[in-house]
């Protein structure tokens, strides 16, 4: 007994990442129940704007992703009614058509090949602290796996539905995983869909944070070599399908299990559900 209390903080460390390989199991979900979990997931937490926002993740040719067809709220989306799209947004799986506005991530992942799913939210915290044009400060140990990978885009280039504005975000984002838009919102690029909702999740506590912070006092920084290390802790597939798993249960919970659990459109049903005219903006 106690035999650890002697360890270097390194030793436990490195023992505690090895304990999780095992520990935490691998989700069955496929690509696409965990893109329809990541939209609830993310509604449930009050990243909805109406219409406004995208979540796609690479399909399996080059050159085409996975996201929500425009018109659908994240609260709607499930499984069955994703959409697959190219470079250029034409549908080549679903009915209906793709937010315009999703022409940007066509640019981030071509300049990304490590990236795998992108989300672009509007939630209030962030949304207002962008407003203030001022970058994301990340002084809090919770907030630390963004820490050195946040980004800033200080100006707002518009609505991102031409290639400028795809170009100016891809480049602003650099190789960073995350960046925060002027104006705008807050922009995602992972290398696993669990990962990216994970670190939406974080965005948008860290801007509320960042707010109470500044209502009361000066943020004093926190130490780099302690923030880079918690960065370093917590920034591990494993942790990121803990948590995501974790959000998907709750979410479950609260009235979402529509997402995966719902049966596919039989064929006059699909051919309905092509058909059905469903107004939205960009």
């Amino acid at each position: 007994m106690g035999e650890s209390f002697d360890a270097r903080k390194s030793d436990l460390v490195r023992l505690a990442q090895e304990r999780m390989q095992s520990a935490i199991t691998d989700n069955t979900w496929t690509k696409l129940q965990k893109l329809a979990l990541t939209c609830r997931i993310l509604f449930h937490m009050g990243h909805d704007s109406g219409l406004s926002g995208q979540i796609t993740t690479r399909a399996e040719a080059p050159g085409t992703y996975y996201t929500q067809r425009l018109g659908l709220g994240f609260d709607e989306i499930t499984e069955w009614n994703l959409l697959k799209v190219d470079e250029d947004l034409n549908v080549l799986e679903g009915g209906g058509m793709a937010n315009p506005a999703n022409r940007f991530h066509s640019w981030v992942y071509r300049a990304r090949p490590d990236v795998n799913c992108i989300i672009h939210t509007h939630p209030p915290y962030v949304s207002a602290l962008s407003m203030l044009e001022i970058p994301l400060n990340l002084s809090h140990m919770d907030t630390c796996p963004l820490y050195e990978d946040c980004a800033f885009l200080p100006k707002w280039p518009g609505i991102p539905v031409g290639n400028e504005e795809g170009e100016l975000i891809a480049g602003a984002l650099g190789d960073k995983k995350a960046l925060m838009l002027a104006h705008h919102g807050q922009l995602v690029a992972c290398s696993s869909v669990e990962e990216a909702c994970v670190l939406a999740v974080l965005f948008e506590r860290a801007a509320r944070l960042q707010l109470l912070a500044m209502a009361a006092g000066d943020i004093k920084p926190v130490d780099e070599l302690l923030a880079v290390e918690a960065h370093d802790w917590v920034s591990t597939p494993k942790r990121h399908q803990a948590a995501f798993a974790y959000y998907a249960r709750r979410a479950l919970r609260n009235g979402h299990d529509d997402c995966i659990d719902a049966a596919p459109p039989d064929v006059s049903g699909a051919a309905d559900q092509h058909t059905i005219p469903i107004e939205g903006g960009v």
